[in-house]
């Protein structure tokens, strides 16, 4: 992981599309501005593991479903 100190006002690039600006920074929030290609999703971290997990869900639903389809289509020979 890079870490590194902004400040308000101040930015950084990730490659040369993605512009991280700090907007202000007040007790413990700051408040950045992201410029990224309209093709890059951005999603705030909680989302992101939230995403995630139904993802893991969904791909176990989806074994399971069809190991059941195929049990029934072998049964019906």
């Amino acid at each position: 992981m890079l870490i590194l100190t902004r400040r308000a006002g101040e930015s950084l690039h990730l490659g040369d599309t993605i512009k991280i600006t700090v907007f202000s920074i007040q007790g413990k929030q700051v408040k950045l501005g992201i410029h990224v290609p309209d093709d890059i999703v951005v999603y705030r971290g909680e989302i992101y593991l939230r995403v995630e997990e139904e993802n893991r869900q969904a791909l176990l639903a989806e074994k399971t479903d069809l190991l059941a389809a195929a049990e029934l289509w072998h049964g019906k020979k």
